[in-house]
C-alpha cells in the first residue's frame, strides 16, 4: 500500500477498526502513518484510549455507527438513543437525541457517519449552527461506557478468523484485550 501511495496511484491509507495495540503496532514501521482510523464510537463506547492515541499521533478518528445500530437485528447492546444523558441532554437543547450524538461526536474532535435510508431524519441530523454547551458536554463524561463485544459479535462474524488453530483465539484476542 504505500508503494502505492508514494506512487501516486493511491490519496491515502486509511485503517478500519484498528484497537490501540493495532495503530501502535502499525505506526512503529509504517512510513506512511494512516490519516484515519474508522472504529465504531458513540455516547456509550467513546474510545478514550484509542481517541487519545490517534489525536497524538495525527491520526483523524472516524466515527461509524455514531447513534449505535437502533433497530438493527441481533442489537443487543446499549441503545445510544435512549441513554438517559443523551435524551436529558436532548431536551435541555431542544433537539432530538441522534442530533446530540452526532453533535457530541464532532466537538469530541471525530467525523461522524450516520446511516439512514430516512430522508427525513438525514435532513433533520445535519448539525449546522449549534453546539452542545460546556456543563451539558461534560454529563457525556459520567456515562458508564459498554463492554462491546456485543458489538463485534453483532455487527461482525469473527468466526472466520477466531478459532483455536487461529493466531485469533477469540473476539477478545482479535481487539486486543480492548472489548
Amino acid at each position: 500500500m504505500e508503494e502505492l501511495y508514494e506512487s501516486s496511484k493511491a490519496r491515502a491509507i486509511g485503517v478500519s477498526n484498528f484497537s490501540c495495540r493495532k495503530l501502535e503496532d502499525l505506526l512503529a514501521v509504517a512510513r506512511v502513518p494512516p490519516p484515519a482510523n474508522q472504529v465504531e464510537c458513540h455516547p456509550v463506547w467513546q474510545q478514550r484510549k484509542l481517541r487519545n492515541l490517534c489525536r497524538s499521533n495525527g491520526v483523524h478518528l472516524s466515527a461509524y455507527a455514531p447513534l449505535g445500530s437502533p433497530g438493527s437485528p441481533g442489537n443487543e447492546g446499549p441503545d445510544v438513543l435512549s441513554h438517559p444523558v443523551v435524551v436529558s441532554v436532548a431536551e435541555r437543547l431542544r433537539r432530538t437525541p441522534a442530533q446530540v450524538a452526532l453533535r457530541w461526536g464532532v466537538q469530541m474532535g471525530q467525523s461522524v457517519l450516520p446511516k439512514s435510508d430516512n430522508e427525513a431524519w438525514t435532513r433533520e441530523n445535519i448539525l449546522s449552527g449549534w453546539c452542545i454547551p460546556e456543563d451539558p458536554m461534560a454529563r457525556f463524561a459520567e456515562i458508564e461506557q459498554a463492554r462491546i463485544p456485543y458489538t463485534y459479535v453483532r455487527l461482525f462474524k469473527y468466526e472466520f478468523v477466531t478459532h483455536p488453530t487461529s493466531f485469533y483465539k477469540s473476539v477478545e484476542d482479535f481487539w486486543d484485550g480492548e472489548v
